[in-house]
């Protein structure tokens, strides 16, 4: 998040807990409902503050207001977890410290007075003046920024002074410069703990301990390592159910989508003629010449099977699909005239139609 909309954010924040009325302008009734609907109980509004031309319109809108729904299942299924977050402090808003220019070139004398503005730091922490330590320790790191042990060991000191932000950038600088000390992913876990970052405090324990073992870190990764894992426990519940709901739901979307594809092909066999005997949608084509079989006048379904040379043409795929195009156009007759079988079956009909139809 932008730095400047946090700062604008706390200076929100401030003005509203110096003067708890503005929580119920009327632009601001969304940002008192959220709070609300976290459990948060907002100030009634000072008696000097309400207008005595406006009745308290808000109030009774409250008391009207229909009950919330229930919270989404993932986020209820969120603040299920519980983590004991005791050792866990309120960093200070401090800012970021001097880190040194790593491109600059270091002599062999600075060197020397990095080395010495060191010893002169360990001394005056182990009087406890950590401030003093502290400021030699950056002075040590602009004399020669590319030593990971001093990034390291400042770290520790702003640890002393309850820093952890600090000390953390302070180990992420060391690592970049040397990523197999052990001392920068100590304190970085130390620092995440005080933070209550579990997970990222117990990777930063154990690389510590497997680089080079310490007790100090041994002991903090014993006591980091439960709540970490119920953290990842609980994640991995948490993407079980949801990849579970996933494939709940792509499993209805396939089921619908059958269900509208089977639909769609019900309504296409209904709109399709429906076949008759022999083969013919809705009985003998209406175009086929001389009419349709079973008309006033015209022969019957009965007479035209009772011939054998019809029934056996009949039961030929070939001369029924020919028939079929024919009764749709009957000017697709031209293209089975070189077929005699499609040209027999249709010359019978057309005398029998003929037939029938002279003599009605």
């Amino acid at each position: 998040m932008d730095s400047k909309k946090v700062e604008e954010l706390e200076m929100f924040v401030m003005a509203c807990i110096a003067n708890p009325a503005l929580l119920h302008a009327p632009n601001l009734q969304f940002f008192r409902e959220w709070l609300e609907s976290l459990g948060a109980t907002i100030p009634p509004v000072p008696k000097a503050a309400s207008s005595p031309e406006s009745p308290p319109e808000p109030k009774q809108k409250e008391e009207k207001k229909a009950p919330k729904p229930p919270e989404p299942e993932s986020e209820s299924e969120e603040s299920e977890l519980e983590i004991d977050q005791e050792g866990v402090i309120e960093p200070d808003m401090d800012e970021a410290q001097e880190m040194g220019d790593e491109n600059m070139e270091v002599t062999e004398e600075m060197i020397d007075q990095a080395n010495e503005k060191k010893m002169e730091a360990i001394n005056a922490l182990s009087e406890g003046e950590n401030q003093k330590a502290l400021e030699l320790l950056t002075e040590a790191i602009k004399l020669n920024p590319c030593m990971a042990m001093l990034y390291a060991k400042r770290a520790s000191v702003y640890l002393k002074m309850q820093k952890p932000n600090a000390a953390v950038r302070d180990c992420d600088r060391a690592i970049s410069i040397n990523p197999d000390s052990a001392p920068p992913y100590k304190w970085r876990g130390k620092a995440r703990r005080l933070l209550g970052h579990w997970e990222e405090a117990a990777r930063d324990l154990a690389m510590a301990c497997k680089l080079d073992y310490d007790d100090e870190a041994s002991s903090m990764l014993k006591e980091v390592q439960p709540r970490a894992q119920k953290i990842a426990e609980h994640r991995r519940k948490y993407e079980r159910k949801r990849e579970e709901k996933e494939i709940q739901e792509r499993m209805e979307r396939v089921k619908k989508a059958q269900e509208e594809h089977e639909r769609a092909r019900r309504e296409e066999e209904a709109r399709r003629p429906q076949t008759g005997a022999g083969g013919f949608p809705g009985g003998f084509p209406g175009g086929f010449p001389g009419g349709m079989p079973g008309m006033p006048g015209m022969p019957g379904l009965n007479e035209l099977l009772s011939d054998p040379e019809i029934l056996t043409a009949m039961q030929d795929p070939e001369v029924m699909a020919a028939f079929q195009d024919v009764a749709q156009n009957p000017a697709n007759i031209s293209k089975y005239q070189s077929n005699p079988k499609v040209m027999t079956l249709i010359s019978k009909l057309s005398n029998k139609f003929g037939a029938h139809g002279a003599h009605p």
